[in-house]
């Protein structure tokens, strides 16, 4: 049993402003999209943002950041202390082309661990990973200290990498952790869908 929860906070700086969630991608919105591949392996979906408002017309439970102000570590304590289940699956609201088979490894690949993250050549991919309810002490105890820096959080927690490896079989094309920052990432979004039928 798990629950998916999708972070659609941040201020978009360097996109202006705008809600990337709502950015249309071949013809649906990225947010639509996401919701379609986690409704396959979550049979929870929530959303966590600074503001409910304006993702209430989504049908979904909408959470307020618990802890404002505290970054994108404040919004994964938000997604797991609301959580109704042991496991949530946190992924960041603008990644277009997340698919359900590699979510679905995801969430089955290490139920001892405390953190399931996946390790691409650019890094870790912490906005795309599991967090189970054991999480929350050590998050919220940094989050009072003013830690902010989610990977800093793997060296209190117990671990399990997907590394590129494991991602490879369910990422033919490159582009499973790609997410949109600026307009510039928004065009190639774009053009990947054309190019890949994606």
């Amino acid at each position: 049993m798990y629950t998916a929860a999708i972070m659609a906070g941040g201020q978009a700086r360097r996109f202006g402003g705008r809600d990337k969630a709502k950015l249309t991608v071949g013809d649906t919105r990225i947010i639509d999209r996401q919701i379609t591949v986690l409704d396959k392996v979550a049979d929870q979906i929530v959303i966590v943002a600074p503001n409910a408002r304006p993702y209430r017309s989504l049908g979904l439970p909408v959470f307020e950041d618990l802890m404002p102000g505290t970054g994108a570590l404040g919004g994964i304590y938000t997604a797991i202390t609301v959580s109704r289940n042991p496991q949530t699956l946190v992924v960041a609201c603008d990644m277009p082309f997340l698919n359900a088979p590699f979510l679905y490894y995801l969430t089955n690949f290490g139920h001892e661990a405390d953190v399931v993250i996946p390790r691409t050549t650019d890094g870790y991919q912490p906005l795309c990973a599991s967090y189970s309810r054991s999480c929350a002490a050590p998050i919220r105890q940094r989050l009072d200290a003013g830690l902010l820096k989610v990977l800093e959080l793997l060296s209190d927690v117990k671990v399990r990498e997907l590394d590129p490896d494991d991602i490879a079989p369910y990422n033919p094309h490159g582009v499973l952790f790609f997410n949109v920052n600026t307009p510039d990432d928004y065009a190639r979004s774009l053009t990947l869908t054309k190019c890949h039928d994606l």
